[in-house]
């Protein structure tokens, strides 16, 4: 069969990576791709945004499956605009992706169905955020109730930092519309976990556990990123509290959201913080979390073509998904200066030096006929995978130390307080 896989990040990568380990593929193809998805597909120069060019070359091509990765072309109803015209899609309709693109439909919805997340209000007026934030004090929480690519969340430890904060996101406008709402939460004390679900209305099939690292130096210092590493599965992490969570938040969420006429059907990303009052939602997000899938993927044992299928036909009930024993790291490898300004067109050396039980998976990256280049800001997800977590960490930091391009920074202690390590 042929797929076509949307999207130009690592994730997109580590899916194309899976799909072509499938017997059942034949053919696979990445609009626009990156230059780790032109060693196993075939690009093709579509922007995620062009709906009817996505939906013409599925359709000239014998597409039997498209897989999205990113979630702006969910959010604007790429599913929806595909499912009418019965081309075979995986991911939440745009209704239903509303979940990640609004913090306060997400919240509302929570609210409705009696899921634990934090306390918060919402807000559209700076003022009266301000006020609130100031009766509230701090440490405290300041989201952009849109999508900021990750950066849209500020946990503030003093009011003076809370305040900035709301100044720069209602008042500079530094993410646009995103940033037009505000959501205020209560600092929720903890450690976050991330566990992903594959949904298909109300059947429900959690993937590994794994935990990310947002900030973008060691010891969790400096600002938030779009993710900096991550590991699968955490194993501090008991096979109890994940049936809890489905059992008190992932089902009643997809049961409410089937209920209320706005059914999800794809990956369903639960960010959580585990408190002393138990699990509570972070976030929802409507898709694969990056960089969570380039562990998650590695560990997945089931054909993640069947899982796919089952997913859009509703059959994932029936589906037994499996996973591999063992563990996952992945260290990204970053642009200097990310995730503030950074420079692009850095040449890349090692990737051929590699060592087998790697896979380095390509997010900001571009083949020119002198080789691999930089291209955004997040570059490499470089991920070991190990019969445990921390032999697939040795591999990963080995494998970082192979490849090389100007100024390139990673951190150090990628799942290292999982392994019971203070840094490295």
């Amino acid at each position: 069969m042929n797929v076509l896989v949307i999207g130009s990040g690592g994730r997109e990568h580590a899916i194309v990576w899976k799909l072509a380990q499938s017997p059942k593929v034949s053919k696979i193809f990445c609009a626009p791709g990156n230059g780790g998805t032109a060693l196993l597909a075939k690009n093709v120069p579509i922007p995620v945004h062009d709906f009817a060019a996505l939906a013409q070359f599925a359709k000239d091509e014998g597409v039997d499956l498209t897989i999205v990765g990113p979630e702006d072309p969910l959010l604007g109803g790429i599913v929806d605009f595909f499912a009418e015209r019965s081309l075979p899609i995986f991911g939440p309709s745009g209704q239903a992706a509303k979940i990640e693109g609004s913090k306060s439909f997400a919240k509302y919805l929570m609210k409705r169905y009696g899921i634990p997340t934090a306390a918060y209000e919402s807000f559209i007026d700076y003022e009266s955020a301000l006020a609130y934030v100031r009766e509230q004090g701090a440490p405290i929480v300041i989201k952009a109730d849109g999508l900021a690519a990750g950066k849209g969340v500020i946990v503030a430890e003093t009011l003076e930092v809370a305040e900035r904060a709301l100044y720069a996101i209602m008042e500079d406008q530094v993410f646009g519309q995103a940033g037009a709402r505000v959501v205020v939460e209560e600092f929720m004390q903890g450690e976050e976990l991330s566990l992903l679900s594959f949904v298909d209305g109300e059947s429900v099939k959690p993937m590994v556990t794994s935990q990310d690292h947002k900030r973008v130096f060691d010891g969790d210092q400096g600002p938030n990123t779009g993710g900096m590493g991550t590991y699968a599965p955490v194993p501090h992490m008991s096979a109890e509290l994940v049936e809890n969570i489905v059992a008190t938040i992932v089902k009643p969420m997809a049961a409410g959201m089937a209920r209320d006429g706005i059914p999800f059907r794809g990956v369903l990303y639960t960010g959580l913080m585990i408190t002393q009052q138990g699990p509570k939602v972070v976030e929802f997000n409507a898709r694969f979390g990056d960089p969570e899938t380039q562990v998650i993927l590695p560990l997945l044992e089931t054909d993640l073509v069947d899982i796919c299928l089952a997913t859009v036909n509703g059959e994932l009930d029936s589906l037994d998904v499996k996973w591999k024993q063992g563990g996952a790291v992945c260290v990204v490898m970053a642009s200097p200066g990310y995730p503030d300004e950074y420079p692009k067109g850095l040449p890349i050396y090692g990737l051929d030096r590699v060592p087998s039980g790697v896979a380095v998976f390509h997010a900001g990256t571009e083949k020119t006929p002198e080789g691999t280049v930089t291209s955004g800001g997040r570059v490499l997800g470089v991920t070991g995978i190990g019969e445990d977590l921390k032999a697939a960490r040795e591999a990963a930091y080995a494998a970082v130390e192979s490849i090389r391009f100007e100024g390139a920074h990673y951190r150090k202690d990628i799942a290292a307080r999982a392994l019971g390590h203070s840094n490295v």
